[in-house]
């Protein structure tokens, strides 16, 4: 009994999260666009099946991601080869961007807007190879206990540059790119490997070198598909 209502107090909570957007653009809608509302019925429905999906996939991020990911970043220092802890940090990185709703979604919309000249895949692709790599350096930043101002500076010099030989529709892709990433697949579970891996890190203080590794993560997708302009 207590369980239940306590779920029930978490289902209000994401329930309210979701009520002032959709109210906002009702009332945009109705008041300054002089739109009806076309069918009410789905409408509520949607926002019944939203608020529930949510809370569902919340529940199972804290359940089991975030938990897991916990345990695997504690257990990585088991293996006495940082080198290997890299690769496998560029490898979850790339493969948890692949499955990453919002990069689809980005890349098929420039793929659409671009009329094909810029295909799905090879921007997907992209952003993942980035965010892989950035992934392989946050995790070898902790593993040797490098300030994240030494990284992340060379990166937006790299960046900088970068913009000026980057034909102009390449620029803002390669911005939008990098706020995809930060989606609900990679957020809990990078970082919850990397908060991991930093807490059993005797040399390091989890709360120093545990947070700035998906602000790594979201800069080097813009330096991939900067390059991926420069090179088509």
């Amino acid at each position: 009994m207590i369980q239940t209502v306590q779920e029930l107090k978490d289902l209000w909570v994401t329930t309210k999260s979701i009520i002032p957007i959709l109210v906002i653009l009702i009332l945009f809608q109705v008041i300054f666009l002089k739109k009806p509302i076309d069918n009410f019925k789905n409408l509520i429905l949607g926002f019944i099946l939203s608020s529930v999906g949510l809370h569902l996939f919340l529940k199972g991020v804290y359940l089991s991601i975030i938990p897991l990911g916990d345990s695997v970043g504690e257990g990585l220092v088991n293996i006495d080869n940082k080198y290997i802890i890299t690769i496998f940090a560029f490898l979850l990185g790339y493969a948890s961007t692949l499955v990453e709703p919002a990069v689809k979604a980005l890349a098929l919309e420039v793929e659409e807007v671009s009329i094909g000249a810029i295909p799905s895949n090879i921007l997907l692709h992209t952003v993942a190879l980035g965010f892989g790599i950035g992934m392989a350096l946050g995790i070898f930043k902790i593993l040797h206990s490098i300030p994240s101002a030494k990284l992340i500076i060379p990166i937006l010099f790299i960046l900088i540059v970068l913009i000026f030989f980057t034909p102009r529709e390449f620029i803002g892709i390669a911005f939008d790119s990098a706020t995809s990433t930060t989606g609900p697949v990679n957020i809990p579970l990078n970082m919850a490997i990397a908060i991991g891996l930093a807490r059993i890190v005797g040399s390091t203080d989890a709360l120093i070198d545990g947070f700035g590794v998906i602000g790594i993560t979201s800069l080097m997708p813009i330096v991939a598909v900067l390059i991926l302009g420069i090179i088509r």
